[in-house]
C-alpha cells in the first residue's frame, strides 16, 4: 500500500463504517493520520486487475517497548467481494509479513454481530480471549467487542 492507493483504501473502509459493525470509527481519517497510526511494514492491498478490493494493515498495541511485538489486525474487504476468499488471502500475507518483522502476538477487538469477520480470524489460527462489555459507544450505543488474538509459533515461541 502506498499513498496513492488511500482514496479507494478510504472507499473500502467508509463502506465498513457505514455497516457499523466494523469498527469505532465513524469517519475515515486523512492519509496522513492513517499513516502515522499504522506500522510502516505490512501494509497490503487486494487487487482484481488494477483495482483495489481490500486491505490490511497493523497498528502498534502499545508505544511501550515491551510489547513492541504486539500488532492489532486491521482487514477490510470491499463488500462486493466479501465472501469471495479476499480476507483469508489477506489475513494471511498479514500473518507472513507480520512474522517477518518480528511480531509475536496478533491482536483484533471484533463486534460480535460481525460473524464474517470472526470466522476469518478463527480460521487463520485466532482464538478467543474474551468478551469485552460496553467497551465503547457508537452512535450513542454501548457496544461489546470480542477480543482475539494469534500467537506466532515462529516469533518469540523459543
Amino acid at each position: 500500500m502506498s499513498g496513492g492507493d488511500w482514496p479507494c483504501v478510504k472507499a473500502i473502509y467508509l463502506e465498513g463504517i457505514a455497516i457499523g459493525n466494523a469498527t469505532f470509527e465513524t469517519e475515515a481519517p486523512s492519509w496522513e493520520a492513517w499513516d502515522t497510526a499504522h506500522l510502516q511494514f505490512a501494509r497490503l492491498v487486494a487487487r482484481q486487475g488494477e483495482t483495489i478490493i481490500g486491505w490490511a494493515a497493523l497498528s502498534p498495541m502499545s508505544q511501550r517497548c515491551v510489547y513492541g511485538g504486539v500488532a492489532e489486525v486491521s482487514v477490510y474487504v470491499s463488500m462486493s467481494k466479501r465472501g469471495s476468499g479476499v480476507g483469508r488471502k489477506l489475513l494471511e500475507a498479514l500473518i507472513s509479513e507480520s512474522e517477518k518483522n518480528g511480531i509475536w502476538t496478533l491482536q483484533a477487538g471484533i463486534f460480535p454481530e460481525n460473524t464474517g469477520s470472526l470466522a476469518l480470524h478463527k480460521a487463520c489460527g485466532f482464538r478467543e480471549v474474551g468478551r469485552r462489555e460496553r467497551i465503547g459507544k457508537l452512535h450513542g450505543v454501548w457496544r461489546d467487542t470480542i477480543l482475539l488474538e494469534r500467537r506466532s509459533r515462529i516469533i518469540g515461541a523459543e
